[in-house]
């Protein structure tokens, strides 16, 4: 499949809006993973999203997810609404979106829908302040990847595929209308200005704890999947050995059978007893270390701003013991 020409994508302030409505509302009650359906349509290179809707919870099985979407897209095009599926969009918590079913479910969409987008939602990132709306589509290698089906080590190498290239962000734009704005100028008139101490909240504890306790997870997650493939490969070496000691053996053997005349044995009976190991899937390995990158960068990005901070409120206690003193 050729990849798209969307360079860039347009999202208007209704979805979005609806977007972070939903992923807060099921990260306050149960913390789990909110999704749902993006639709929209391609103009050129722009991909625009108009509109969006929740997927069922996992939990209620009585809801036929498949029919619940052509049902809400039928609606929708009765009243005139865009209803062209052109993604789904997920809430993610620290940043750490990657994951095993997202890749699954991203390559589902983006090969039955070519233009098609995951919209990542960090929730904890935005309640700091920082709205993270990010939009991904899989590169060519990891389409390629996964219509090969073959995850071992050498397979990926021969793509040059690594964490850092199983997505490729693509820019977003959140656009309103002309009535949205004059509107949103009228509400900040009428809302009090706030004195800002917010911005200067040095409590940074919690947060920072969170991204360690992720990432101690993370790496404990790659030290058991290294683990797992280092023993695959201290088996191998075993049975490298072993097969050699065994035809080492059948060479002395079948020249003794020679020198008596008779016939030697075949090497076949050998081999048959060293079967080829499975190799440990390397995709998941894979997806840790990008976990781990990713909350690596949070980690960075949060201590040089709390830093900042720190270096921020030093200079403002220094200035205000001087104008003490000065008194």
């Amino acid at each position: 499949m050729a990849d798209s020409k969307i360079t860039y994508v347009q999202c208007d302030g209704l979805a979005a809006m609806k977007i972070v409505k939903h992923c807060h509302e099921e990260s306050q009650g149960n913390m789990e993973i909110a999704q749902g359906a993006l639709l929209g349509l391609a103009e050129g290179n722009r991909l625009e999203i108009t509109n969006c809707f929740p997927f069922p919870k996992s939990t209620d099985e009585s809801v036929d997810e498949e029919e619940y979407q052509l049902q809400m897209m039928r609606r929708l095009r009765r009243v005139n609404v865009d209803h062209f599926h052109v993604g789904w969009y997920q809430s993610s918590d620290i940043g750490n979106f990657l994951s095993l079913t997202l890749l699954e479910s991203q390559y589902h969409y983006q090969t039955s829908i070519e233009e098609a987008v995951v919209v990542v939602y960090d929730t904890q990132k935005s309640a700091g302040g920082f709205l993270t709306l990010k939009a991904y589509r899989l590169t060519p290698q990891a389409i390629q990847m996964y219509k090969d089906g073959d995850f071992t080590p050498d397979a990926l190498r021969q793509l040059k595929i690594g964490y850092e290239k199983l997505f490729a962000e693509i820019p977003i734009h959140i656009k309103n209308s002309t009535l949205s704005n004059i509107m949103m100028l009228e509400l900040k008139d009428m809302v009090q200005e706030e004195e800002g101490s917010h911005f200067l909240d040095l409590g940074t504890a919690g947060t920072l704890e969170n991204h360690i306790r992720a990432m101690m997870d993370r790496v404990d997650e790659l030290y058991q999947e290294a683990s797992k493939f280092n023993k695959y490969q201290q088996t191998v070496m075993r049975q490298e050995q072993d097969k050699h000691r065994q035809l080492n053996r059948l060479a002395q053997e079948n020249a003794a059978r020679v020198a008596k005349g008779e016939q030697p044995l075949p090497e076949d009976d050998v081999l048959k007893q060293f079967r080829p190991l499975p190799v440990p899937p390397r995709l998941n390995p894979m997806i840790v270390s990008g976990q781990i990158n990713t909350i690596s960068q949070h980690i960075n990005q949060f201590c040089s701003q709390s830093l900042a901070k720190l270096y921020l409120t030093q200079a403002l206690q220094g200035a205000k013991e001087a104008r003490g003193e000065s008194k």
